[in-house]
């Protein structure tokens, strides 16, 4: 599809902002009070941004937020798109498909990110473009009367004290900091990304209350936090709330279970929801009976490969191997053709090579495995991924745990 003639593409300005949070909101279904629109003005990356401009009139919009991402064994620099959209009057006229093209094509010559990153609000739009489904979440609603930490979880040397989320971000951030490189799908919080996280309108709420918090300190200072809400509620049988857990960071399998201990401890309360769990989150193998937590899944991160080297040199695997991928990429022609990817304990080199293939996949393939959430043996189990000779390194790809993206960007 052709882009309609009328409309062009170019780089947004600062005063494109409040015409960009219009797009938004007509897309997303969002309102933005003047909290929302100035927080939203301090994350704004104008030079990163683009615009479908109709005879002055901002239709479309996307960007790629500076963020680094971690990915096994490193962090990166990975481009965060988000924001993408076209105005309803403006559908159906290849501007969607003519932003992301471009977008790639700039990221690309920049050089700076080896991949994008994404949430897609519909799977059916990124690969297209090249995304692949990298990471997934588990969806959790437990019965917290009755699923229990069980008395074999570790013990923690330390205590809990309740915070105002806001007002300890210092403490909030050394944990989360510490935690971070060894986390992937997290995401780095630079400026005013923690008031991004940390911001807590009452339209967000869902007639819930203000956002709570509970850190654990340790002997050398804090170790875990948990924040939440909590959605009062009673009913025939007395008191039913439930408990909206929206982050929970701990390294120490102590204190993550304290802190998941006091969250199905809160009085009054008969369920606790946690939206951003990992498929393999440790509190499965923690309580006493898992079926009660109410386990569902979703689709999450998705990874778009822009520097085909750089991005399969940047991370690590869990195996030694030496295997030759035969690539096709429609959008950025540097990434076709092959590559010999050579992964050893201390170092990787992906180079051009002209020898018989091993495997051959496309650029979409690449990004769906390359945060370990998303296997090779699954892909070429259906068909997406082509097994050309024996050499097949399956579990290469993968990670000591799988990705845990908990936060929407």
């Amino acid at each position: 599809m052709h882009m309609d003639d009328s409309v062009r593409l170019r780089q947004a300005t600062a005063d494109d902002h409040a015409a960009i949070l219009e797009v938004e909101g007509y897309v997303f279904h969002h309102d933005f009070d003047d909290d929302a629109r100035e927080l939203d003005r301090r994350l704004f990356e104008p030079e990163r941004s683009l615009v479908a401009d109709d005879n002055g009139t901002v239709v479309g919009h996307t960007t790629a937020l500076t963020r680094d991402l971690t990915v096994p064994g490193a962090v990166i620099p990975a481009a965060h798109v988000t924001g993408v959209g076209v105005l309803p009057t403006h559908r159906r006229r290849g501007l969607l498909t003519a932003m992301m093209h471009r977008q790639l094509a700039e990221l690309a010559e920049a050089g700076r990110e080896p991949v994008a990153v994404l949430w897609a609000s519909e799977t059916t739009i990124y690969p297209r473009f090249g995304y692949g489904p990298a990471a997934a979440r588990l969806e959790l609603n437990a019965m917290t009367r009755e699923v229990h930490i069980t008395p074999a979880a570790p013990p923690a040397d330390g205590r809990l004290r309740l915070i105002d989320p806001a007002g300890a971000v210092e403490e909030l951030k050394t944990v989360y900091e510490r935690a971070r490189p060894g986390r992937v799908g997290w995401s780095s919080r630079p400026g005013a990304w923690w008031d991004r996280r940390l911001r807590d309108p009452s339209a967000w709420r869902d007639g819930a209350t203000t956002r709570k918090g509970v850190l654990f300190e340790g002997p050398n200072g804090p170790e875990g936090y948990a924040m939440w809400r909590v959605k009062d509620g009673w009913d025939d049988y007395g008191p039913n709330g439930q408990v909206r857990v929206t982050e929970i960071v701990a390294d120490d399998p102590g204190v993550y279970a304290a802190l998941w201990r006091f969250l199905f401890g809160i009085d009054l309360v008969r369920s606790a929801t946690y939206d951003f769990a990992a498929l393999d989150e440790p509190l499965q193998y923690l309580v006493d009976e898992p079926r009660r937590l109410g386990r569902g899944f979703s689709d999450a991160l998705w990874i778009r490969v822009v520097d085909l080297p750089a991005a399969l040199e940047a991370r690590r695997y869990l195996t030694s191997f030496d295997v030759v991928f035969d690539v096709t990429d429609p959008l950025i022609s540097a990434n076709s053709g092959r590559w010999r990817l050579t992964a050893g304990p201390d170092k990787t080199t992906c180079v051009r090579t002209t020898d018989p293939a091993d495997l051959a996949c496309s650029i979409t393939e690449l990004g769906a495995v390359y945060l370990g959430g998303t296997t090779l043996g699954a892909l070429a189990a259906a068909g997406r991924v082509h097994r050309l000779t024996d050499n097949f390194p399956a579990a290469a790809f993968g990670w000591d745990r799988l990705p845990n993206p908990i936060e929407v960007f």
